[in-house]
C-alpha cells in the first residue's frame, strides 16, 4: 500500500505546486473561454515582440486529457525533489524548472526560424505551440542522465526504464498523437541534456529569483507593448493594428503543443 496523498504532495512540494497552478490555468482558460491562439507560442507572434507567450504557452493545455497526461508524468519525475543527495533536490528542482521553461521555448522558436528560413516550409510561421511538455521531456531527461535505474510510471500501470524513457516517449507520443509536437519534445530534452551534462550550470538562488525578475519584467513589457495589457507606468505605445492569421485546412494541428493559430478576442 502507498503512502496518504497528503504525505506524497510534502514530498514533491515543487511538482505539487507547478500542477496546481496549471489545473488553475486549464480552469480559468475554460472558463473564459479563452482561444488558445491568445496564449500559445508561435514565430509569427514571437516577431511580432510577443514574448510573455513563451511563459503562457508552457502553463496552458488543449483539454483535460493533454493536463492529465502531462501533469500525471510530471508527477512521476517529482521523484527529483528527493535527491539532494545526488545533486538535484527541491532547489536544484525549482531553478532549473525556470531554464527549462525559457531555453525549451526558446529553442522551439529557433527550430521554426530555421524550417521556415532554410527549408522553406512557410506553415511554421502559423505553428501554435501549448503545454508543458516540454519541461515535462527536460526532466525526464535530467533523470535519466543524473539516475538511470530509476523506473518512469505513468497512471500507475506504465513503467518505463528511465534510461530510454525521453527517446522512447518522443517515438511513443509521435505514433501514437500525431498532433504531439516532435519539436516541442526534442526541445525540451536537447536542453535537459545541457542541464545534466554540465552545459548549463552555475544556478543558484541569486540567480533563480533575478533570472526570475528579468522574466517578470520582460513578461509585463512585452504584455504592454503587445496593447493586452494597459499599464500606466510603463508608457509604451500600444501595437494599433491587429493582425489575425487563419490556418487553411492543410495546415497541421498540433496538439501540446502545435494548433493553427486561431482569430480570437479574450
Amino acid at each position: 500500500m502507498g503512502k496518504p496523498l497528503f504525505y506524497e504532495i510534502m514530498e514533491k512540494p515543487a511538482s505539487s505546486t507547478i500542477i496546481a497552478i496549471c489545473s488553475f490555468i486549464w480552469y480559468y482558460i475554460q472558463k473564459k473561454n479563452i482561444s488558445y491562439s491568445d496564449v500559445g507560442l508561435s514565430y509569427d507572434t514571437a516577431m511580432e515582440g510577443q514574448y510573455w507567450r513563451i511563459i503562457t504557452s508552457s502553463f496552458s493545455h488543449i483539454s483535460i486529457l493533454h493536463l492529465v497526461f502531462n501533469m500525471s508524468a510530471l508527477w512521476s519525475l517529482g521523484v527529483i525533489e528527493q535527491l539532494k543527495s545526488i545533486g538535484l533536490g527541491v532547489e536544484f528542482y525549482l531553478q532549473y524548472t525556470i531554464v527549462l521553461v525559457v531555453l525549451s521555448g526558446l529553442l522551439v522558436l529557433a527550430f521554426y526560424h530555421l524550417l521556415i528560413h532554410k527549408v522553406k516550409l512557410e506553415h511554421y510561421k502559423r505553428v501554435t505551440a501549448v503545454g508543458y511538455s516540454c519541461v515535462v521531456f527536460g526532466w525526464m531527461t535530467i533523470l535519466a542522465a543524473k539516475q538511470p535505474s530509476t523506473k518512469l510510471n505513468l497512471f500507475g500501470v506504465l513503467s518505463l526504464p528511465i534510461s530510454f524513457a525521453p527517446f522512447e516517449s518522443l517515438i511513443f507520443t509521435s505514433i501514437i498523437v500525431p498532433q504531439a509536437s516532435f519539436i516541442g519534445h526534442l526541445s525540451g530534452i536537447i536542453v535537459g541534456y545541457a542541464v545534466a551534462w554540465g552545459l548549463i550550470h552555475g544556478m543558484n538562488n541569486y540567480w533563480a529569483v533575478s533570472m526570475l525578475g528579468w522574466i517578470v519584467l520582460i513578461f509585463v513589457w512585452s504584455l504592454k507593448k503587445s496593447g493586452k495589457i494597459e499599464l500606466g507606468f510603463i508608457e509604451i505605445e500600444p501595437v494599433t493594428e491587429s493582425v489575425g492569421l487563419v490556418a487553411n485546412r492543410s495546415s497541421r494541428s498540433l496538439q501540446m503543443e502545435e494548433l493553427p493559430l486561431r482569430v480570437a478576442q479574450v
